[in-house]
Order: C-alpha cells, then structure tokens, then sequence
C-alpha cells in the first residue's frame, strides 16, 4: 500500500486541554509522494526497512490486541518521505499498515475501531484511513471532509543543515510565548476562509502556521509561489504552484545542499 505524505495547509493551536494536548484548528491535505507499506503473515511481530519506526510496531500490536490475535506479521517499509519533517510519514506508514493487517485478520475490526486504534497510535494517524482533505479538530483526530482545488503543484523543501526540534518542544516554546491567545478569533478566520475557497489561489487566504515559521518561505513566494509556509511542527517548508514549470524553476534557485521534492495534491 502507498502511504501519502500530508500537508497542514493551515495549523491553527489553541490552549493546553485537560487531557495534555493541544486545541487545534488544521487543514490537511494527503500528497502523491509516498512510502511504500507491506504487510504479511510471519511467525512474530517485526518492521523492516526503517530501523527508527516506532509508530508501526504500536499501530500492529494494538490492533492485534483489539482483535484479539497474537501480532504475528512482518511490515516493510521502503522511505520516500523524509524523515521527522512535519509530513506525518510514520504517521502514514502506521495507518497502511492498520488497514493492511486488518484485511489479514479473519474478522477485520469495524472502521470506527480503527479510528480509536489510529487515535490512540498519534494525532495524525486517524487522517490517513481517511480519504481526501479534511478538517481536523479537537485534538486535531475529530475529522471533517473538506472540498478543495487540486490543480497546483507543491515544492517541498528541507532547508540545508536544519533540524527537526522535538515536537514536545515545539509547543513548549508555542506556550512560553502565549501562543493560544486569540485562539478563537482565528479559528474563525480559519473557517471563514475555508468558506470563500473555490480556486487555489484561494488556499493563499488561510492563515499561517501558529507552530513554526520559516524564511524560506518568503523567499518562495517572491519565486511565483501563491502560498509558501511550514508544514505541521516542521522543519520542512512547502509552496504551491499554478505553473509547474515555475515550481521547478523555484527548486532550482535553492540553496546547494537543500533537499526538495515536487509533488501534488492527491
């Protein structure tokens, strides 16, 4: 199974909950680059190919546990997204492999079940047994579909030499400078703007990344971009095209040793 990377194409973060997560407002929207995911009978449990894969080996043992199996499978993963870059690529790989080894079991759980299994994996595992864009609330795993234009082309870039920051650290420092007041007022900018979209163009009206900003990103937009941000908690920053030439012409003006990728909406 392919297992699309993700954008946040707008990540708005309100206040600490009761439960220690986050409120939160996002757009997400699933990518054509992709790893690739497979799933078979084994005599144990064992992931393959991605020696740092955490959320794989919890996704499978909690679902054998819901359903009442020993976790007897191999997974493989073959990498195409980079790595801890805010594209929810373990998250990705941790939803294909859910639905590949509930296909294997010999009563395979309901769709709500593997919601809760994906919910209790990571927050951005849920969207990926989902099909299209969605809007995600609440701790960002209550989904909502979304219409969206897709007709645009997507530069991601990993600026050179930059690291990914702990997640944990990221909303540290969202929290230590007050980042959730005004939570509410622009959530409601966030919904309002979901409203007007009917072109891409559009997508330009939503509000940026509360989480993690970036240089690059206006650096791209004077480039031809029509909307440049941060993805998620980053570091990698994406921008959208009308001109898929203009995209490529983008990738090619960047920095010797950044990392890029051109992709599309899926």
């Amino acid at each position: 199974m392919k297992a699309h990377a993700k954008l946040n194409l707008a990540l708005v973060v309100g206040p600490l909950r009761a439960d220690g997560k986050h409120e939160v407002a996002t757009v997400l929207q699933a990518l054509a680059l992709h790893d690739d995911v497979d799933v078979e009978p084994a005599a144990e449990l064992a992931v393959e190919g991605f020696a740092e894969d955490t959320l794989v080996r919890a996704a499978l043992e909690a679902l054998a546990a819901a359903a009442g199996v020993d976790p007897r499978w191999r997974a493989r993963i073959e990498k195409r997204i980079p790595v801890a870059a805010g594209l929810g690529g373990g998250s990705s790989d941790a939803a294909a492999s859910l639905r590949l080894a509930n296909a294997l079991v010999s009563e395979p759980l309901d769709d709500v079940t593997l919601h809760g299994l994906a919910t209790g994996v990571g927050a951005d595992v849920p969207f990926f047994l989902r099909d299209g864009p969605q809007l995600g609330t609440g701790d960002g795993t209550e989904l909502e579909p979304l219409e969206l234009p897709t007709d645009y082309t997507v530069l991601l870039v990993l600026p050179e030499d930059e690291t990914k920051q702990s997640t944990a650290a990221v909303y540290e420092r969202f929290d230590e400078r007050g980042g959730a007041a005004g939570f509410a007022e622009r959530r409601t900018r966030l919904l309002d703007a979901l409203s007007r979209i009917e072109h891409a163009r559009d997508l330009a009206h939503l509000p940026p990344n509360d989480l993690a900003a970036s240089p690059l990103a206006a650096d791209l937009l004077a480039r031809g971009a029509f909307r440049a941000d941060v993805t998620g908690a980053g570091p990698a920053v994406y921008a959208l095209f009308e001109d898929e030439i203009a995209a490529a012409a983008a990738r090619g003006a960047l920095a010797p040793g950044s990392r890029s990728w051109l992709t599309r909406p899926r």
